[in-house]
């Protein structure tokens, strides 16, 4: 195996490690932002069931207090989230981009170790 094969090799397991943190990231924005509206349907259901929906009120329901802590943590999680999702795209734009650029060097130089290749041929034919 050629060192060329290894680094093409070693771009294309980049490609799909960065392709998969991707897809890993999605998924947890996605989890997060359905337990998100869960927690707001129970806070909104909690809210009706005591009828007090203003949060500094003293008899504001304790449930429904510690689901909207829950609920505003798991949105700034998913705006960390969004943020690591934009970096890593970035990170897999740039790796794709490394991986094409040594697949057409590899091309390039097959084409030329093939011509290069010929030429021998004939010029042994003719010798």
């Amino acid at each position: 195996m050629k060192p060329r094969d290894n680094m093409i090799r070693l771009r294309q397991f980049k490609v799909a490690e960065k392709h998969r943190q991707v897809m890993q990231l999605e998924s947890m924005i996605s989890e997060f932002e359905r337990m998100a509206s869960e927690l707001d349907a129970q806070i909104v259901a909690e809210e009706k069931k005591s009828g007090i929906t203003d949060q500094n009120h003293f008899a504001y329901p304790t449930f429904a207090k510690a689901a909207r802590t829950r609920r505003d943590n798991l949105m700034t999680s998913i705006r960390d989230l969004k943020q690591q999702k934009e970096a890593a795209e970035a990170e897999l734009l740039e790796a794709e981009a490394e991986l094409q650029k040594a697949e057409r060097l590899e091309v390039r130089e097959a084409r030329a170790g093939s011509s290069s290749g010929a030429d021998d041929q004939r010029k042994e034919m003719i010798g």
